[in-house]
């Protein structure tokens, strides 16, 4: 064997054991109790099967949060949005049936590209769409 393919099979080796995951640890367990508290901040539910409105509230409070609406699609039950005044704040936010009478929202935040874990700026947004879904709740009476 020459010396440029020991090289060769040397890089392979070690850029191979760099990828070995504990036999206890499983690939997708990185942070999982983190990972679990950070979707319980993001994620809230509402009694209501109208996911249109549900979606229209979603997309209001994030307009008058000062984000832009990027993307929105009903089939998917997803609207995305960037704040104009820090551009690199993003926000997906999802709907999705729970039951019958239950949505389910859940918001992700992007600062850069770094997930937003401040449980204030979720609280902000779902205290915001509460009174934006209840508002329109009771204008619709």
């Amino acid at each position: 064997m020459n010396t440029v393919a020991r090289i060769l099979i040397f890089i392979l080796l070690v850029s191979l054991s760099g990828c070995a995951v504990p036999a206890n640890q499983g690939v997708l367990d990185s942070g999982g109790e983190s990972q679990l508290r950070l979707r319980q901040i993001q994620t809230r539910y509402f009694d209501t099967a109208d996911k249109k409105k549900t979606m229209e509230s979603v997309m209001a409070t994030l307009q008058d949060l000062g984000f832009v609406i990027d993307k929105a699609s009903f089939d998917l039950g997803s609207v995305s949005a960037t704040k104009l005044s820090s551009y690199s704040l993003r926000m997906t936010v999802s709907v999705i049936p729970r039951s019958e009478s239950r949505m389910t929202v859940r918001a992700n935040a992007q600062y850069n590209i770094q997930a937003v874990d401040d449980p204030t700026f979720y609280q902000q947004f779902f205290d915001a769409l509460s009174k934006s879904m209840f508002l329109q709740a009771h204008l619709e009476e």
